[in-house]
C-alpha cells in the first residue's frame, strides 16, 4: 500500500477536510505524534518506508532524502523550503511542492499584530495591569510612519495593504520589482541600506537563501534609527540574533517582534528572551484556521497527483517539470 508520511505538526489541526482528502486516495497515513518536528536520525529510521511526505520545519537533508528510497514527492506544508536539499530530491526525481498563498493573510495580519502590540507595549502592559499596576506606558503612533519592507512577495504585498491603512510612507526592496502594483500602493522602490536607515519599523518577508542569512546583521542594525523597530515573520536564519542582541540592549534600536528563530524552538535561556523591548511568538504566524485548511488542502493534493503519476502545482524543483512524468495512476 502507498505510505505517505505526515511530519508537518500543524497538518489538519483546525480541520480534518485535508486528512479526507488523502484518506480517499486509500493512502496509508502516519501522522507526527511527537508534538514536535523530526530530528534528522528520527527520519532516518524510518523514511525509506513512505512514498511521500508533507513536511514541516523538518529537516530534509541530503541523507535523509537519499535513504527514502520510495519517495516521490515531499509537500512543505507552507513555503520556505530551506530545511529541504532541494539539490539531492531533484537529482533523486523527487518533486519538491510548496503551498504559496495559503498563508499570506495570516502571516501579514501576524505581521501587523506584531507592529501595534510592540509600538503599544502591549506585552508590558497586560501583565503589570494583571498585578493590580497601573502602568501608563508610552508607545509611538503607526499612522504615517515609514514602513521597510524587505521582500514584497504575497505576504508583503498584503502587508502594504494593511499599513496604506494607517497612512504609512512605504520603502521596499525585491529582486523582482511588480511595477503595477508598486504605483498602485505607492510603494517607494530602494536598496536594503535606504530601507534601514530610513524606515520607523522594518519587517522582513524573505525566504532564507545564503546570499539573504544574517541580512539583517551589525552593519544594518547599526544604520537604524534608535527608535526603529524591526519585525521578523519570515525565517529566523535572516536575523544575526547576536547582533541583534546587542543593538537592543544597548537601546541602539527601539524594538523587535519576533515569530521565527535561527534554532526552534529557543532554548529557555535563549538571550533575546531577557529582553523587554522584545515580543516573540512561536512560529504561529500562519497559524489560522483558514491558513491551515487551505494549506492542508494543497499539500495533500500535491503528494496525490504525484503518487497518481500527474505534475503537481506549485513544484520548486522545476526541472523535473520538463521531464516525461511517470506513469499514470500509480496510486
Amino acid at each position: 500500500m502507498t505510505k505517505v508520511l505526515v511530519a508537518a505538526t500543524s497538518f489538519a489541526r483546525s480541520s480534518k477536510e485535508p486528512l479526507e482528502v488523502l484518506r480517499q486516495e486509500k493512502i496509508q497515513i502516519d501522522i507526527n505524534k511527537r508534538g514536535r518536528p523530526f530530528k534528522e536520525s528520527e527520519l532516518l529510521e524510518i523514511i525509506e518506508d513512505y512514498d511521500g511526505v508533507i513536511v514541516g520545519v523538518d529537516p530534509f537533508t541530503e541523507a535523509v532524502i537519499e535513504r527514502g528510497k520510495r519517495l516521490k514527492v515531499i509537500a512543505k506544508h507552507g513555503v520556505g523550503v530551506d530545511n529541504i536539499d532541494i539539490k539531492t530530491a531533484t537529482k533523486k526525481g523527487i518533486y519538491v511542492t510548496i503551498t504559496p498563498g495559503a498563508n499570506e493573510q495570516a502571516v501579514a495580519d501576524h505581521t501587523f499584530a506584531l507592529i501595534l502590540a510592540l509600538v503599544r507595549k502591549i506585552h508590558l502592559a497586560d501583565p503589570l495591569t494583571r498585578e493590580g499596576k497601573w502602568p501608563r506606558l508610552i508607545g509611538m503612533e503607526v499612522w504615517g510612519k515609514k514602513l521597510g519592507v524587505v521582500g514584497l512577495g504575497r505576504i508583503g504585498k498584503n502587508v502594504v495593504k494593511r499599513a496604506k491603512g494607517f497612512n504609512m510612507q512605504i520603502y521596499a526592496c525585491d529582486p523582482v520589482v511588480d511595477k503595477a502594483f508598486c504605483e498602485r500602493y505607492k510603494v517607494k522602490i530602494v536598496d536594503l541600506e535606504t530601507i534601514f536607515k530610513e524606515s520607523d519599523i522594518i519587517t522582513l518577508h524573505a525566504p532564507l537563501t545564503k546570499s539573504t542569512r544574517h541580512l539583517v546583521n551589525e552593519k544594518m542594525l547599526g544604520l537604524m534609527k534608535d527608535s526603529a523597530l524591526l519585525i521578523n515573520t519570515a525565517r529566523g536564519g535572516l536575523v544575526d540574533e547576536e547582533a541583534l542582541f546587542k543593538a537592543l540592549e544597548e537601546k541602539k534600536i527601539g524594538g523587535a517582534a519576533l515569530d521565527c528563530f535561527s534554532k526552534e524552538p529557543p532554548d529557555e535561556n535563549f538571550s533575546l528572551f531577557k529582553l523587554d523591548n522584545v515580543i516573540v511568538t512561536p512560529h504561529i504566524a500562519s497559524y489560522t484556521r483558514e491558513a491551515n485548511r487551505n494549506m492542508g488542502i494543497m499539500a495533500a493534493r500535491s503528494v496525490i497527483d504525484a503518487l497518481s503519476g500527474r505534475i503537481p502545482e506549485n513544484v520548486v524543483n522545476q526541472e523535473l517539470v520538463n521531464l516525461k512524468p511517470p506513469e499514470q495512476n500509480k496510486i
